[in-house]
């Protein structure tokens, strides 16, 4: 038998809507309707009470951490007829709250999202706010940074943060992600440093060369795709799904690098759960598999001699 979507009756959304007037209450109500619905996460949270206080704290602009003293004042009726909607929204059509606010973190920063981007949320971060330590020695070197696949932008704002001395190129195969990431880069006063660019992966980039190329592009095989959580189809397909073995974007991205890197150059690519398939298809190739202190990932480096090495076998 096939198990209904989980579902708030009318008579109860209203009655939360006239009964629960303090925050604390709607706190509480959401944190049970999450709990029945049996949610999945993955977007910024990983249980069910960080994700009630991140929808509601994103959503009464209330900041990043929950204040002790709000939990007693009283909310207005519109500020709790949009939370008990969002809340509706996120446990009946598995909405993820970040698109419910069109506000994710990463890197410690803000972004604007909508459904035209990915979810920021890749472990990258960790490794841009420590500088790229230990490979990247002297950052005041890094003068060319090359994000593919930029998407929201996050990536490659974090990157002119921490790297404040280098020029940015963003590229995206989407004009509808670029759009997003346009006013992510416009809120970060970031206009001057990065530099957006339409862009097939390297296609437009008219043999420029860089310091650091870093992506997080689409690497979700067919099978993982198709057992994705509903969560996730919320998500642009074009950014998750990379063909049979998750590996279409990152192969070509492997074979054309290092025409695009300068001498002692870097290249940093998110494979996820195609790590297998990659490391089956190279078996020749040292990827060396980033360790990070904040959860698991398979994000790998090849340096520009590396590839220059290998450049026939791949």
């Amino acid at each position: 038998m096939t198990k209904l979507p989980y579902r708030i009756s009318d008579e109860a959304l209203k009655a939360a809507l006239f009964e629960f007037r303090h925050l604390q209450d709607i706190l509480r109500w959401g944190l049970t309707q999450f709990n029945k619905a049996n949610l999945y996460y993955g977007h910024g949270t990983d249980n069910a009470w960080d994700e009630i206080i991140y929808l509601v704290l994103s959503t009464l602009k209330l900041g990043s951490y929950l204040n002790p003293c709000f939990l007693g004042t009283s909310l207005s009726l519109a500020e709790r007829r949009l939370l008990i909607e969002n809340i509706r929204q996120r446990v009946e059509e598995r909405i993820p709250t970040a698109y419910l606010v069109n506000e994710a973190s990463f890197a410690n920063l803000s972004f604007y999202v909508d459904a035209r981007v990915l979810i920021p949320r890749s472990p990258i971060a960790e490794l841009i706010q420590c500088e790229f330590s230990p490979w990247i020695q002297n950052t005041q070197r890094v003068n060319t940074i090359l994000d593919i696949g930029t998407g929201s932008g996050c990536i490659a704002i974090a990157c002119a943060y921490a790297l404040p001395e280098s020029r940015i190129d963003a590229v995206d195969n989407s004009k509808e992600a670029l759009a997003v990431a346009a006013i992510n880069v416009a809120e970060h006063k970031l206009q001057g440093q990065i530099n957006l660019i339409h862009s097939n992966l390297f296609q437009n980039l008219n043999n420029r060369l860089y310091d650091i190329i870093i992506s997080n592009p689409p690497y979700v095989d067919a099978e993982e795709f198709a057992s994705l959580p509903l969560e996730y189809q919320h998500e642009p397909a074009v950014a998750l799904a990379a063909g049979k073995d998750g590996l279409d974007f990152v192969i070509q991205i492997l074979k054309q690098a290092k025409k695009f890197l300068k001498e002692k150059g870097i290249l940093i690519v998110e494979v996820g759960y195609s790590k297998k398939a990659l490391i089956e298809r190279y078996p020749q190739i040292p990827f060396f598999w980033l360790e990070f202190e904040n959860g698991d990932a398979e994000i790998f480096l090849l340096t520009e001699e590396q590839l220059t090495h290998y450049e026939q076998e791949i």
